[in-house]
């Protein structure tokens, strides 16, 4: 044999070699196929026992009635739609989609684009994304005591007062009133008007009690104020003594002074003259309250202010939204921030070096460029938003639950609640799985768009 013909074998050899071996290794995916069956099913299992058993279940458990014996069709969907507070919580949940991811990507949006420059931007970064460190109950308890009523709890109504009484003086005896059978009788609106006109060169004496105990605290004591020749004069005092004894209506050596009341001469509905209360409580008039009628006005008396009422039927879903705000607002600051660090610099230097001012750098450039990160953080806040439940069911009192109500709420209190439906607990549950697909449909979109690029 030649050693071309050798070579031919060999090579034909070598070839048949070549392609059997790639028939072998043509046939081992479809001989292994089982075995990545059996890695899988483990996930197959879990995944229909905890995703698809549970959905076919409540389609089902949706079409019957409370007790699960009667068949009703549509009923509980027609039932959920015609009842008042599911309407209340749809509405809401309308709410909480358009604002709270909105509100949330905006803020994280701005303390990405602030902090990127600054040296302590990333201890700011961090203390913003703490909140999302704490579990949905403990900012619900958190949030229930910032939106305490009372001012000596509730941080927020403590700030709201603080600045309502910086620009508008409270009252300096909320609560007071006349001592019984006093010269003063109440006029209507909270002020307390003499029974009878006064006279110049008098001394009407106006006691009062009722007083707080910490509105005199370091107050002086009151004095006896003499007729003045031409004038109106007279003291108001807190006509108590502690520990009793005393006599009313007389100014006793301990009764403490009351200052600053406005003391008002009223003739013919209209004010004449008017005087402040000196720190002994002593007054003095002109001559020309001669023949008019004393008056201390409501403003002397007026309920110290509350603050807003966050929590009540009118504000707790903002009040709730606001809590979610500071939870989220990091999450989505720390998104925004790692989508601007790959914005490409000379972009952004390039539109600076062409006279473009930061304002139009950022509305024209970073946030187009920033649009697919955008787009990834609201629908995910978007869909995290349609099922809240934790913080309004904490939050919220019982007299303003109704009017807090979401959807998630409504299924926990229809399924568990004291009036138990779990029919039409499974309808809402539907009917919210049927809410969030089309959001998940434009999440799979958006990311099968991002693995083609």
């Amino acid at each position: 044999m030649s050693a071309v013909e050798v070579s031919r074998a060999g090579g034909g050899s070598a070839g048949g070699g070549r392609g059997g071996g790639g028939g072998r290794r043509g046939g081992i995916p479809g001989g292994r196929s089982w075995i990545a069956a059996v890695f899988l099913l483990p996930a197959l299992l879990l995944l229909g026992a905890l995703v698809a058993y549970p959905i076919v279940f409540s389609v089902y458990r949706s079409l019957f009635d409370a007790s699960g014996d009667g068949f009703v069709g549509l009923g509980n969907y027609g039932a959920m739609f015609s009842d008042d507070g599911i309407r209340t919580a749809l509405r809401n949940n309308v709410v909480w989609v358009v604002v709270a991811p909105t509100v949330s990507t905006v803020l994280g949006l701005v303390f990405a684009v602030l902090t990127e420059r600054i040296r302590w931007g990333t201890a700011f970064k961090l203390i913003v994304f703490m909140p999302m460190a704490i579990s949905m109950l403990a900012a619900g308890i958190i949030f229930r005591l910032v939106y305490d009523q009372d001012p000596e709890r509730g941080v927020a109504n403590a700030v709201w007062v603080g600045v309502h009484d910086t620009f508008s003086d409270p009252a300096p005896f909320p609560g007071a009133r006349p001592r019984p059978g006093s010269a003063l009788a109440p006029s209507g609106g909270g002020g307390f008007t003499t029974r009878s006109a006064v006279r110049a060169g008098s001394a009407v004496s106006l006691p009062l009690v009722a007083v707080r105990p910490g509105d005199v605290r370091g107050a002086r004591p009151a004095a006896v104020a003499g007729p003045r020749p031409g004038r109106v004069t007279g003291t108001v005092w807190l006509d108590f003594t502690r520990g009793g004894g005393g006599r009313p209506g007389v100014v006793d050596g301990a009764e403490k002074a009351l200052a600053g009341l406005t003391v008002e001469a009223v003739r013919g509905g209209r004010v004449v003259a008017s005087a402040t209360t000196a720190a002994d409580g002593t007054y003095v008039l002109p001559a020309g309250a001669d023949g008019a009628r004393l008056r201390l006005p409501a403003a002397n008396f007026a309920a110290a202010y509350g603050g807003v009422e966050w929590l009540g039927p009118a504000l707790v879903t903002p009040a709730i939204i606001g809590s979610y705000v500071w939870m989220w607002a990091g999450f989505a600051m720390v998104l925004i921030a790692a989508g601007l660090a790959g914005v490409p610099r000379e972009l952004l230097e390039a539109a600076r070096v062409d006279g473009a001012g930061e304002w139009q750098v950022f509305r024209r450039i970073t946030v187009p460029l920033l649009a697919p990160v955008l787009v990834v953080v609201l629908v995910t806040l978007m869909i995290n938003v349609l099922k809240i439940f934790d913080l309004v069911y904490i939050i919220a009192p019982g007299s303003s639950i109704r009017s807090a109500n979401v959807l998630a709420l409504q299924l926990f209190q229809s399924s568990f609640g004291t009036d138990v439906d779990e029919g039409l607990g499974s309808a809402i549950a539907v009917f919210l799985l049927l809410l969030v697909l089309p959001v998940m449909y434009v999440n799979l979109r958006r990311i099968r768009k991002e693995r083609r690029r």
